[in-house]
């Protein structure tokens, strides 16, 4: 992608369909956070869907932690009953929206990957101490989305993520990831 394309009000990495009928149809098929839309945009636009059901579908290599993490409570938050559906990749950013779904489907060949937070840092030593610490509790609050979703402990989610963990469609459904 051309950093061109990466102007202000970008919104080709999601998009809402059926906005006022019964069912709202929201595709999420890019990067989340700078490089696709900012959570902001995205929220934005959520809140003017009326309809009493959503259907999420994903298909996203991941991206900015916060800005998943505001994507996912916005969704929590929403009204609608949200059936999340993984038509290819809900991965890294993209595994923890899958949660927000009352319903979590995965499709056939469709996979989660899930895995420790990243950055990227400037400073000196202090700075990049304080940077590890932030990314552990970024980490932990990741790790508690999956477990207040599957009933497993964070502390075997937090393991998960450190391994780097790739889910194939029924993976993630017998590790409570998704309902089926």
């Amino acid at each position: 992608r051309t950093r061109a394309s990466l102007r202000r009000g970008r919104t080709d990495w999601y998009r809402f369909e059926n906005v006022t009928s019964d069912v709202a149809q929201v595709y999420i098929y890019d990067e989340i956070g700078y490089f696709g839309v900012t959570a902001q945009d995205f929220v934005a636009e959520l809140g003017r869907v009326t309809a009493r059901e959503i259907e999420l579908h994903l298909n996203t290599p991941g991206g900015d932690v916060m800005d998943g993490i505001a994507i996912t409570n916005a969704l929590r938050d929403h009204p609608a009953k949200v059936t999340a559906i993984v038509d290819g990749a809900a991965n890294s950013a993209g595994s923890f929206i899958l949660q927000a779904g009352d319903h979590r489907v995965m499709n056939r060949n469709s996979e989660v990957i899930i895995h420790d937070g990243h950055t990227i840092g400037i400073g000196d030593a202090a700075a990049f101490r304080d940077l590890a610490d932030r990314l552990e509790v970024a980490s932990a609050n990741i790790a508690d989305i999956y477990a207040e979703r599957s009933g497993r402990p964070a502390t075997e989610w937090r393991d998960a993520m450190r391994a780097t963990t790739r889910y194939g469609a029924q993976e993630a459904v017998d590790a409570g990831l998704a309902d089926e």
